[in-house]
């Protein structure tokens, strides 16, 4: 049994993938592209025993005046990945991750759970603390368009019609105009007042589209020729997962709605048997999740696992920056040092 922290260019990272169910989050193009936004180093902890694997990627980052790191998952849902549910395998994997890292002085580990691949929470709270927050969001696209149509809530419905008589339009994979959207979708960071990390510059959009190709896809709406509104999102194994979305707003305008159908139809015709929406702000169920939530029934819990892999120097950390803190309260803002 071996475990061990992989770099993007590592030949078992790219073995690993196909044996396993994942996602965008999971490839190395998208983790590399990610951790250059969060001044972090691209990584992930893989670990082999008896032909089976679990991978975990990740973003080191230095901590301020000390010599340690700390870790996080690149955003989205990334979780750790087998391609085993034998949770006495999962057991010793998460052992050897915390070993792993406190070896290469990583002292605590944060990683947002996928809603829908399936892991042994249960597991996972034995060696560190999972912490559940609200839900997400998923339309099953395995169903028929009537019946996709019947479970939008009336309100979505409504809004979604007037937007088509008011002539509004949808193109998908018109590239030319992404940077008319990235403008757009500024310009709402600006209004809801969002850190600097979720302003996606149009230089990563592109190099993230150019780095993934065809599995990432630009919607925008338009209104005549001017770009309203627009959703990116990826394609991966079926599973269809939005990245970054954002309409200008406008009384009577309703773009937004209709973009999510649209995309929902776009990636039914392509195969695709789910798109996940994901949830609300924090992962909590607040107005952004009601909101998602109009499209569809379907639901999934969203979990953060926190671990401190170096007690001693987490406890240090945590007593000389924030004293107030309790270190023991993993459940709360982690980690407390940061």
């Amino acid at each position: 049994m071996t475990g061990s922290l992989l770099r993007p260019d590592s030949p078992e990272w790219a073995g690993a993938l196909p044996r396993l169910r994942h996602d965008m989050y999971h490839e190395p193009s998208y983790v590399v592209l990610d951790a250059a936004l969060y001044g972090g180093e691209p990584a992930a902890f893989h670990y082999d025993e008896d032909g089976h694997v679990l991978l975990m990627p990740l973003i080191l980052r230095d901590i301020p005046d000390i010599s340690e790191e700390d870790a996080l998952s690149p955003y989205g849902y990334p979780a750790p990945v087998s391609d085993t549910a034998d949770p006495a395998f999962w057991s010793r994997a998460c052992a050897a991750m915390i070993d792993c890292l406190a070896t290469n002085n990583i002292i605590t580990a944060f990683v947002r759970m996928h809603p829908l691949l399936d892991a042994p929470l249960e597991t996972l709270g034995e060696h560190g603390c999972l912490v559940r927050h609200g839900e997400t969001v998923s339309m099953d696209l395995t169903v028929g368009l009537d019946e996709m149509w019947s479970q939008t809530r009336s309100d979505h419905r409504n809004h979604i019609n007037r937007a088509r008589r008011a002539g509004t339009k949808v193109v998908f994979d018109d590239w030319d105009r992404l940077a008319d959207w990235v403008a757009v979708y500024h310009e709402n960071m600006r209004r809801v007042g969002a850190s600097d990390y979720y302003f996606f510059t149009y230089e990563h959009l592109a190099a993230l589209h150019e780095a993934v190709g065809d599995r990432m896809h630009l919607a925008v709406a338009l209104e005549g020729d001017e770009v309203v509104g627009g959703n990116t999102f990826f394609e991966h194994d079926g599973i269809a997962t939005g990245y970054v979305s954002s309409t200008r707003r406008a009384r009577g305008r309703y773009a937004d709605e209709m973009l999510y159908d649209e995309v929902r139809r776009f990636c039914k015709a392509r195969g695709d048997t789910v798109f996940h929406l994901g949830g609300g702000k924090g992962g909590s169920n607040d107005s952004l999740f009601f909101y998602k939530s109009g499209f569809s029934p379907s639901r999934h819990a969203f979990h953060t696992w926190r671990l401190v892999t170096d007690p001693v120097a987490y406890r240090k950390l945590v007593s000389d920056r924030r004293p107030q803190a309790d270190p023991d309260d993993l459940a709360a803002t982690f980690p407390p040092y940061r």
